[in-house]
């Protein structure tokens, strides 16, 4: 839509110029004297590519880059340098700028420098998405009959424009699925921007979705998710959150009609792919008052219904394999196998939390177990019910002192991970200690 651009130069009169080509040129533009100023923006406005002159009193363009590389790696930033500091401008290059333009500036090279750098990032994004994608991808590997239905479902919708609404218990991978069609759709070369509405104020999620604008609320210029999916796909996750309010606004804004950033702006459109996903079923929401029963309809042209993982158990064994391998190879050490035993425990269990359950606990047994293969005695409740850790009655009977401490510091960090789904990082935020304390302890209590 409208790539917002961040210039950075001390002098003014540049920096006018610069600005009122830029902007008759499509782009949305911020300016900056200083390198303090400029990292201040880019905190605040999240622009797309950041054209920064290399020598400014202060923090010059070298210092300004070597931050900007520190805190927004992926930030790409094109160097402005005057005749004879075409060796600093090489240098920058090596610390991670894409390029550097000299002075007097050509407008059209200018242009095509700019676009070719917003490309290739976009190249990166791409690139970086893959490789993250690589483990989550085993969340709908198997053989069973549910996985197979559920990739029929994924091949008929993904060629198509077509609106899908995801639905699916928490933990089944229903995220993972609206990347597989947007990955297999017309779409994939553009961006997949995703809306958590459950962790959103409703008050902030229409500015998450439109933008702001100066004098907003948010009191800055910024994109919205809306802007930023442009010919992409825009992902609703837990639809069912979104307050009635914002669903009228996304329901017409979504269907070619003009929207504008909260505080104004000019009127824009959008062209995008919706996918929804919810844990809700959303025609009892209906009946509720709580979600609008035109944009239900227009969600479910194409529902896909993903399974929970205890319909698939024949599925557990490939998938928990899949994700030790994952772990094992992220923390430099060798892939475990799997006792028969402990398959059999792992595929007895019902799995409330569905595959991101047994991710986490593979996680946690990659940083536990020391043993080359695992044993139904290296897996601990609730899935190993003959691990069950000491009550409350029992704990008080343990003697001396030192043994009680340890057997309650055991069950509370069971408990920990239990209301977490086995997860060491997500556990030691609550816990609030250290991930390495808790994978410490944890590994003392195996």
């Amino acid at each position: 839509m409208f790539p917002n651009i961040l210039i950075v130069d001390d002098e003014i009169p540049i920096l006018k110029t610069l600005a009122g080509i830029l902007s008759d040129e499509g782009f949305e533009v911020e300016t900056a004297q200083t390198g303090y100023e400029a990292l201040k923006s880019i905190g605040q406005n999240y622009p797309d590519l950041v054209l920064l002159d290399i020598w400014m009193p202060g923090m010059d363009g070298i210092e300004t880059l070597k931050e900007i590389r520190k805190d927004y790696p992926y930030l790409p930033v094109v160097l402005i340098t005057g005749h004879g500091s075409v060796e600093a401008a090489v240098q920058a290059v090596k610390l991670g700028a894409y390029d550097f333009i000299e002075k007097p500036l050509s407008i059209d090279k200018v242009v095509v420098t700019i676009n070719n750098a917003l490309n290739f990032r976009r190249l990166e994004e791409e690139y970086r998405y893959l490789r993250k994608k690589t483990l989550e991808k085993h969340s709908i590997t198997g053989q069973s009959q549910p996985v197979a239905q559920l990739m029929q479902q994924i091949h008929i919708a993904s060629p198509t424009d077509a609106w899908v609404l995801i639905t699916g218990e928490n933990g089944t991978g229903k995220e993972l699925v609206a990347r597989t069609v947007h990955q297999l759709s017309n779409r994939s070369e553009y961006p997949l921007i995703t809306v958590n509405c459950a962790t959103m104020n409703s008050d902030w999620l229409a500015g998450e979705i439109f933008g702001y604008e100066k004098g907003s609320p948010a009191g800055r210029r910024r994109r919205g998710k809306l802007e930023m999916a442009h010919k992409g796909t825009l992902f609703f996750d837990d639809v069912g959150e979104m307050d009635m309010a914002t669903q009228g606004k996304i329901l017409k804004a979504i269907e070619g009609e003009a929207f504008s950033r909260v505080g104004g702006g000019r009127p824009q459109k959008a062209d995008v792919r919706v996918i929804a996903a919810t844990s809700k079923n959303l025609e009892d929401e209906i009946e509720k008052g709580n979600f609008r029963e035109d944009l239900y309809h227009r969600l479910n042209v194409i529902p896909i219904k993903v399974p929970p993982l205890r319909e698939r158990s024949e599925d557990v064994p490939v998938l928990f394999s899949a994700f030790l391998a994952e772990f094992a190879s992220e923390n430099g050490a060798e892939a475990k196998a799997v006792s028969p035993e402990a398959l059999s425990v792992l595929t007895s269990y019902h799995w409330p939390g569905n595959v991101r359950e047994l991710k986490n606990l593979a996680e946690r047994l990659v940083i536990t177990v020391e043993e080359d293969t695992i044993e139904p005695g290296h897996i601990p409740p609730p899935v190993n019910e003959a691990r069950a850790c000491l009550t409350a009655d029992e704990i008080m009977r343990v003697e001396p002192l030192k043994e009680a401490r340890k057997a309650f510091e055991k069950a509370y960090i069971q408990a920990a991970l239990l209301r977490h789904e086995n997860s060491p990082s997500a556990a030691a935020k609550a816990l609030g200690i250290e991930t390495k304390s808790l994978e410490k302890k944890l590994r003392g209590m195996e």
